[in-house]
């Protein structure tokens, strides 16, 4: 695949729409051809698992919902990031596999090497050249979202120790990965933060 696949990861608050909303437009003023899409909700197959996953209420199995995840994940790759990559395109994508090991391992206590081998046989191993992960603590998230009014969401009504568990979860993955992750803080300026951002994509298009 000749394009470039990048990912935003960080818990419910911690502010990826906007960042991924930024580096889309500095990415088209230099020319780039640029495909932003979500986990889960990519697709219309995947809008309906969405609103199965986050939105219904009632229990889920904890595996239940980390297989519905996986199935998303299948059938948005097959279909809409893969032939963008093939194109050339940049994929800016908000969620991947990660957010399946940090919330459906950590947070629902889930073993996270099965729920990440699960999601590498759904994508075919794929994996992105750049993940970064806006790292905000728990309480700051929960403000946020308390201010901001959405539908309900499953993941987002979780107690604070289940949010916990998810961020450290995600400084796992980065700390095992520095290659692939750039931690940044997400309690700085958005200004700050989109050009710490631009300076990495920078450097992979370089």
């Amino acid at each position: 695949m000749t394009g470039v696949f990048i990912t935003f990861e960080g818990g419910d608050g911690s502010g990826k729409t906007t960042q991924i909303e930024l580096l889309k437009s500095w990415l088209e003023e230099r020319g780039h051809t640029v495909v932003v899409t979500r986990e889960p909700g990519g697709t219309d197959l995947g809008n309906e698992l969405r609103d199965i996953i986050l939105h219904r209420k009632g229990f889920i199995a904890p595996r239940a919902e980390a297989l519905l995840y996986a199935a998303d994940r299948a059938h948005h790759i097959h279909t809409l990031v893969a032939p963008a990559l093939e194109r050339g395109d940049v994929v800016v994508q908000d969620r991947y596999l990660d957010s399946s090991v940090a919330y459906q391992g950590a947070g629902r206590v889930l073993d996270p090497t099965e729920v990440r081998d699960v999601s590498l046989w759904a994508t075919e191993n794929l994996m992105p050249h750049l993940t970064i992960l806006l790292d905000v603590p728990a309480d700051v998230a929960k403000q946020r979202q308390d201010s901001d009014e959405r539908a309900y969401d499953r993941l987002e009504a979780e107690a604070e120790d289940f949010h916990q568990r998810v961020r450290e979860s995600y400084q796992r993955l980065a700390d095992a990965e520095p290659e692939r992750f750039v931690i940044l803080d997400g309690t700085d300026s958005i200004e700050e933060i989109h050009h710490q951002i631009t300076q990495k994509v920078a450097t992979l298009l370089s």
